[in-house]
């Protein structure tokens, strides 16, 4: 075990938090300042950002090429009360929405250029700059707006199962979006969903005069799948063609790329035990599949999430991300020949790719580096394959690269750094600070968070993060609160502001005399295939195991009051409350489980079978991690709680363990938050976090 100390925020305490301020902190200036809308403007080295309600333009060198005002746009946007949200800046127009709708505004000139109205119903809206027309839905159908105030049709399915131009796959898989123009705009490809063979999932809408049902699509491990398609409509002959893929199977189409010259489109074809994908190649006249460029096979899961990224000046030579020699790194293929190479070999995670530089001679990515909890952005030649690690400084740097390659935007962050923004040169790593965030609780009583490495049972590191109490006294013992969430696609300990945690944390430590601690178990995210997939068939097994390492390592210390240890978590940190509160009934005294699994195959296809194969398939991983069987261990307090409405982890859930406690004599407690979904948002997280806190607290005496 090794204990990194990091004194956070040793300053004048004066001011006291409370639960409002720490939910609405956003909203009253308790996280740290930005520049806001920090971006490089497309085609040149000039970064742009709003400041005192001014657009600035900016060279490198700091020199101001020019303001925009609010004035500057009220000759063409008269109504206009504030400046608009710039959603693309090139060198001499800007895209933004107005209330009548898209805007394509010149701001040399200070005119508008087009805009595109839509209906006032419509979603996901996304505008073409190269032919200033905007794909967008209604219901279940995809259309597209001109600036002539057309509406075009693309789909007109009545049927409601037939789902066009939306995300599929319950956004699984990298998938964000359901639309994707061409790179000149002469095609628009859609993903299509047909939702026939989901089971209908009834939820209570009580807004209604009496209730109503409120029924959604919700494919549930083992059962019925929808099946996807692609199609691709022409702008100039407005005909539509679906790339010729039979998914009767229920296999997942996913990471959509077109090819630069819009002649082809990539995409990943996975199996529906999602063991096995290939990347296909479609020509986009004929709809049929030209070739396959790779495939990859994994007795445990495969999961690809970034499409295709072709090199710059090249129709044919893009690069590709894979985890398949244990972590995502990055790798090289060509359309027409059988050429590949990997380009990264880190042992460590590559989460994104930020870009090239003009002649092709380096990629830049951003990876974790060696320590998994930050972020760091290197430049790796694509012919050799030398590496150089620009980022130097230890923490999280989100960055931006210019056109030219030559420099980064680099917003810094790190337990005791609010945030830092500065210009970085890629060739000389020479760098200039942009704006620097005061502290915003400079003025508060607050906790000392310290990392701590742990190790887990097959030697694995543990990352995790304990906060102290304000004016902790080491010979006094006081309660801890675990917070934990364990399962994929989620990192809870990073090396930023805080070290990951929230401000309610701070609370607990400085006003309620809490010890808060979260540990990152083997499931976690960025880590590597072989520390997230350890889970696999077994969700929660290693994960408790690994908390457990926390818990251990808690109680041995002082001050810590073995008697009061608490949990929390919401989702999958539900799940995680509840099992450890049933496997290790003597350990805790309360848990807080928000929006729980309780049973994996009340799950959704695409996430539970990727961890846990079907129920068919796994019964004995499903009843192992069924909670209900083992309801009758609760020693402890236990509050459940869960939104109405819940979509992703639907009420049955909760429900049917309340039955079962019910059926087996066992007290435990339960709230629902009428009308939310997954989350509980807006005011109500007040009223929220005010029923997970005193729960604790009255329970963890």
């Amino acid at each position: 075990m090794a204990l990194f100390v990091l004194p956070f925020f040793i300053v004048a305490q004066e001011k006291h938090l409370n639960v409002q301020d720490a939910v609405l902190g956003y909203y009253k200036g308790l996280y740290p300042q930005s520049l806001q809308s920090l971006q490089w403007v497309e085609g040149e080295d000039v970064y742009f950002y709003t400041e005192n309600n001014t657009f600035l333009f900016k060279k490198p060198d700091g020199t101001l090429v020019r303001e925009l005002k609010l004035s500057d746009f009220k000759t063409a946007y008269p109504s206009l009360m504030r400046l608009p949200y710039p959603e693309k800046i090139t060198q001499n127009t800007m895209l933004f929405q107005t209330e009548k709708g898209y805007t394509v505004f010149d701001y040399i000139n200070k005119k508008e250029l087009t805009q595109v109205a839509f209906d006032e119903n419509a979603e996901n809206q996304d505008y073409c700059l190269k032919n200033n027309t905007l794909a967008y839905t209604l219901n279940n159908n995809l259309f597209i707006a001109d600036a002539n105030h057309s509406k075009i049709i693309v789909t007109d399915n009545q049927d409601k199962n037939m789902v066009s131009g939306q995300s599929i796959h319950r956004n699984e898989f990298g998938i964000s979006k359901g639309t994707f123009w061409s790179p000149n705009g002469s095609y628009l490809a859609f993903y299509q969903k047909d939702e026939s063979n989901v089971t209908d999932y009834p939820l209570e809408d009580i807004t209604t005069y009496p209730a109503s049902l409120k029924s959604i699509k919700y494919p549930m491990s083992g059962q019925g799948s929808e099946k996807a398609k692609v199609g691709i409509y022409n702008i100039l002959t407005k005909e539509i063609k679906y790339l010729n893929i039979d998914t009767s199977d229920e296999h997942y189409l996913t990471n959509l790329a077109w090819s630069p010259d819009e002649k082809y489109i990539l995409l990943a074809e996975i199996n529906r035990g999602q063991n096995h994908y290939t990347l296909n190649v479609y020509d986009v006249l004929t709809g049929n599949k030209v070739r396959t460029i790779l495939e990859e096979s994994n007795e445990k899961w495969v999961e690809p999430e970034f499409p295709a990224l072709f090199l710059p000046n090249s129709n044919t030579s893009f690069l590709w991300m894979s985890e398949k020699d244990g972590f995502m790194n990055v790798y090289q293929y060509d359309l027409v020949s059988n050429f590949s190479k990997q380009i990264t070999k880190f042992q460590f995670v590559v989460t994104q790719i930020l870009g090239f530089d003009p002649k092709n001679e380096n990629v830049f990515v951003e990876a974790t580096g060696n320590d998994p909890k930050g972020l760091q952005v290197f430049k790796i030649n694509l012919k050799k394959g030398n590496v150089t690690e620009i980022t130097k400084e230890q923490g999280t740097h989100l960055a931006q690269l210019s056109p030219s390659a030559q420099y980064l935007l680099d917003v810094f962050s790190n337990l005791n750094t609010p945030n830092v923004t500065s210009l970085l040169n890629t060739k000389t790593l020479s760098k200039t600070a942009l704006f620097t965030a005061p502290n915003p609780l400079k003025d508060y009583q607050l906790g000392t968070a310290e990392f701590v490495k742990l190790k887990a049972e097959d030697g694995k590191d543990l990352e995790s993060v304990i906060i102290k109490p304000a004016h902790f006294d080491p010979n006094k013992k006081y309660p801890v609160l675990i917070y934990v969430y364990g399962g994929p696609h989620a990192q809870l300990v990073t090396d930023t502001w805080m070290g990951g945690t929230g401000l309610w944390m701070q609370y607990m430590a400085a006003e309620k005399d809490y010890i808060i601690f979260t540990l990152d178990n083997r499931g976690s995210s960025n880590r590597g295939f072989a520390f997230e997939s350890v889970l696999h068939r077994q969700q929660g097994k290693a994960p408790m195991a690994d908390q457990m390492v926390g818990v251990a390592y808690l109680k041995s210390l002082p001050y810590v009051d073995t008697n009061r240890l608490a949990l929390n978590g919401w989702s999958y940190g539900g799940f995680m409350t509840i099992s450890l509160l049933l496997n290790y009934p003597d350990t805790f005294k309360v848990g807080v489980a928000g929006g729980p699994v309780t049973d994996w195959k009340y799950y959704e296809v695409m996430y539970g079978e990727r961890y846990m194969d079907t129920p068919q398939e796994n019964p004995e991983g499903y009843e192992a991690t069924k909670l209900h069987s083992k309801i009758t261990n609760l020693k402890s307090d236990l509050l459940i709680i869960h939104g109405s409405i819940d979509d992703t982890v639907v009420p049955q859930h909760s429900l049917t363990l309340l039955k079962e406690a019910v059926e087996k004599g066992v007290q435990l407690d339960f709230f629902t938050y009428p009308m939310h979904a997954h989350n509980v948002r807006g005011k109500d997280r007040v009223h929220l976090q005010n029923k997970m806190i005193d729960y604790i607290l009255e329970h963890n005496k």
